[in-house]
């Protein structure tokens, strides 16, 4: 898990914890500590910010108070947003005493040793905030246009941890995070319904015949199967156009790198081998698929340079 500017609390433990549940490895011991140290205090920052959106914070009010609120205000979603980015801000602060949350105190050092801005960390705050106000997308498009501040700020900060950033990897970067986010929504229909949000997009679902109330059945028809068929596919074409990545870097990189793409590529196959059908909960990849993937995406990613 690496070290970090301060020690993790057992609260703040509780979160980074959850990285083991993701479809990709968030922070393999094959890497360098300092890179181990960045990638876990991002994912960190991440997942907090994905719970406070989803409610999901440890029930007490613990984190609202850490964030200087009254305890009975960390139900309030919104609220709870609205003080971790002024907490976030006191990570950029160089001039105060730094942030409250302890997840926030572990992301300074890594910020400042890696030149961070706070573009993307606030995008992804800004995400969470759309998702208290929009419940539905129209068009594909518009569900883009909110991977843009829920996924791709992720892998922007990984390519800025690692030294690697540029325009064109920053492009393929984009395309593998969105890919992951549209995995991630597939897998997790029903679960997304139960908060009274379809990121399947309207205009997607009509085409395809698909209610919602199709989607609150405890197996899914021959319709919803076809349309998770479509949305998979929309998901692994832009895993290839982001696989040249992987080939556009070297060493321990390119394996982590590999190992995104593989999580998503593996949780496709999962997806697939259900039948594309998702509602009973969502398809997860085996290990021996993501380490078959993984070699199969090394193999296929052309060496640059």
């Amino acid at each position: 898990m690496g070290t970090y500017g301060a020690r993790p609390d057992a609260h703040s433990l509780a979160t980074l914890d959850k990285a083991a549940d993701e479809n990709f490895p968030v922070a393999p011991f094959f890497l360098p500590r300092a890179w181990r140290t960045g990638l876990m205090a991002v994912y960190g920052y991440a997942r907090l910010v994905d719970d406070i959106g989803d409610g999901d914070l440890v029930p007490g009010g613990r984190d609202a108070a850490l964030l200087g609120l009254d305890p009975a205000q960390g139900d309030d979603r919104l609220v709870v947003l609205d003080a971790f980015e002024a907490d976030l801000k006191r990570v950029f602060d160089s001039a105060g005493t730094g942030p409250r949350h302890p997840i926030l105190r572990a992301l300074r050092p890594v910020v400042r040793s890696h030149g961070l801005t706070p573009e993307p960390f606030l995008a992804l705050i800004e995400a969470n905030r759309q998702d208290q106000l929009v419940s539905r997308y129209e068009t594909y498009e518009d569900l883009l246009a909110y991977c843009e501040l829920s996924a791709n700020p992720v892998g922007r900060l990984v390519l800025s941890i690692t030294g690697t950033s540029s325009p064109e990897r920053v492009r393929r970067s984009d395309a593998i995070c969105t890919a992951l986010q549209i995995v991630e929504h597939v897998q997790d229909i029903g679960e997304d319904l139960g908060r009274d949000r379809i990121y399947l997009p309207a205009q997607d679902m009509k085409r395809f015949h698909v209610q919602e109330a199709d989607l609150a059945v405890p197996s899914a028809g021959a319709s919803v199967r076809a349309l998770v068929a479509f949305e998979a596919e929309r998901a692994h074409l832009l895993l290839n156009e982001g696989t040249p990545l992987v080939g556009s870097v070297h060493g321990r990189l390119r394996l982590l790198l590999a190992g995104f793409v593989a999580g998503g590529r593996a949780a496709l196959h999962a997806v697939a081998a259900a039948g594309h059908d998702v509602l009973p909960g969502p398809p997860g990849p085996s290990r021996l698929s993501l380490l078959r993937e993984m070699g199969a995406v090394l193999r296929r990613a052309p060496r640059e340079g």
